[in-house]
């Protein structure tokens, strides 16, 4: 379903990008309770992500079995739909394992250049993206799913038709791919990735 953003991110697998994609998606439409929520998933070059952040509080995710934590597990699913109420990122395996919750994520890049208005998630995400091989997923609380590969925003997913448009946070030419009630904004150029890390 998301074709035009998994091809401008050619490092994995996408079927597990596709899956934390759907996740975030569902996350942005439904909330918790009756409220929006926010939240980050970083996926890949996991060991990268975790030397370059720390835990907000102790991780309700460690020490449960592999398992238990992996994507496709549908009781994780609405595990990560409660913790997404918590401060922190999502640690996401290159092989679809949730390794750790409640991440705050301390990495800076000075390339990093996002449109104004996109809050701290965002920029975290922007961020650990540029430091690392990681892809940054946000579930912002305004219900909008943004992609950063490469320290760039590469996509833009709006699950409610009345907001098609805010799609003017991407810069430049857009492409919007429509799913019955999901908008995907995407950059009309191909991406091509650099390999200068």
């Amino acid at each position: 379903m998301f074709e035009s953003i998994l091809c401008q991110v050619t490092e994995y697998d996408p079927e597990i990008l596709e899956s934390l994609i759907e996740l975030a998606v569902e996350i942005a439409r439904e909330g918790r309770e009756g409220r929006r929520i926010g939240t980050l998933f970083t996926l890949g070059d996991e060991q990268a992500v975790l030397e370059k952040s720390r835990p907000l509080i102790l991780d309700p995710l460690l020490g449960h079995p592999e398992s238990t934590r992996r994507l496709n597990n549908p009781n994780l699913r609405g595990t990560i739909k409660e913790l997404a109420q918590l401060d922190g990122a999502f640690v996401v395996s290159q092989d679809g394992c949730v390794l750790s919750a409640c991440r705050y994520l301390d990495a800076t890049a000075s390339d990093v250049d996002l449109p104004l208005g996109l809050g701290s998630r965002h920029i975290a995400a922007a961020n650990i993206s540029a430091a690392t091989k990681a892809v940054g997923i946000v579930v912002s609380e305004s219900a909008v799913v943004r992609l950063f590969c490469h320290g760039k925003l590469v996509g833009e997913i709006i699950p409610e038709l009345w907001m098609i448009d805010r799609t003017a946070q991407l810069r430049g030419p857009v492409k919007k791919e429509t799913y019955g009630d999901l908008t995907v904004v995407t950059p009309n150029a191909r991406r091509v990735p650099t390999s200068t890390r």
